[in-house]
């Protein structure tokens, strides 16, 4: 299910949004600050703001004429656009250590078109392409963003090592590495550095750590074998290499709220799940 909620009040994006949410805010006139991941930013008009952690912002403070729109995105649904080896990955890279990009005239007129397609078309769920349709206009808006962003930071996003190695880390994620493999070590091996060095660079450019990116990833992975009756709990706790039924069943309650046979028992009320 995508989410999408679009608002012409700045102060909005202080609500409740899904974790999973990508804000885009354009400010349109005055300024303001914010605080994202625990330091400060300050933004004016023409300024966009990417923040693909919506928990992350406090502290927002903006000045009397401070007016903007924003749009909140299924963040999923906007990666799963795009393949796993473009600029999306170092362009979230930067993203995270800084929010903001400052857009000339021209950009913000192509940003707010952009935005104010989608916003219109968000209630029409019952399209029968309603999917496609978003799709469509929200790849535009992405591929917008990655022309100003790469105007902010050059041709190169990523030069450093220590972008190479999250970056790395991003593409083996996305290619559903975490079916089998869930441990920092072992993605710490795979990309020749320490599991110290992987953990504090992860969390430093995307202020997340190494677990929760694995976790991300494979829930969705996990959900798909327990969707398909075809497999058995045992089979699934296999093929997803867990070491044993126990620890299958420890893994599903801690991130799908109950254990594996309960989950597949809530897709089929009043049927009892073997």
């Amino acid at each position: 299910m995508m989410n999408f909620f679009y608002s012409e009040k700045i102060e909005d994006i202080t609500l409740p949004h899904p974790a999973d949410s990508c804000l885009h805010l354009i400010c349109l006139s005055g300024e303001g600050s914010l605080t994202y991941f625990d330091r400060l930013f300050q933004f004016r008009q023409g300024d966009l703001l990417v923040l693909s952690h919506p928990d992350a912002i406090s502290n927002l403070v903006i000045s009397p004429n401070c007016k903007g729109e924003f749009l909140a995105a299924d963040y999923r649904f906007l990666k799963n656009l795009l393949p796993p080896n473009n600029y999306s990955i170092g362009g979230s890279i930067s993203l995270y250590g800084n929010p903001i990009i400052s857009l000339t005239e021209e950009q913000l007129y192509i940003f707010l078109e952009d935005i104010r397609r989608i916003r219109d078309r968000i209630s029409e769920s019952d399209h029968r392409f309603y999917r496609e349709v978003m799709g469509s206009l929200c790849l535009t808006m992405i591929y917008d963003i990655f022309e100003f962003h790469s105007r902010r930071e050059g041709e190169s996003t990523i030069t450093e090592r220590a972008g190479i190695i999250v970056g790395e880390l991003m593409r083996l994620l996305s290619k559903g590495t975490s079916r089998t493999e869930r441990s920092v070590s072992w993605y710490a091996k795979h990309l020749n550095v320490s599991e110290k060095y992987l953990s504090t660079t992860v969390k430093r450019m995307t202020g997340a750590s190494v677990m929760s990116y694995i976790d991300r990833h494979t829930v969705p992975i996990l959900k798909e074998y327990l969707n398909d009756s075809r497999y058995s709990l045992t089979q699934i706790a296999d093929i997803m290499n867990f070491s044993s039924l126990s620890y299958f069943s420890r893994y599903c309650s801690k991130h799908l709220g109950m254990s594996p046979s309960a989950y597949r028992a809530s897709l089929q009320p009043g049927k009892q799940t073997v």
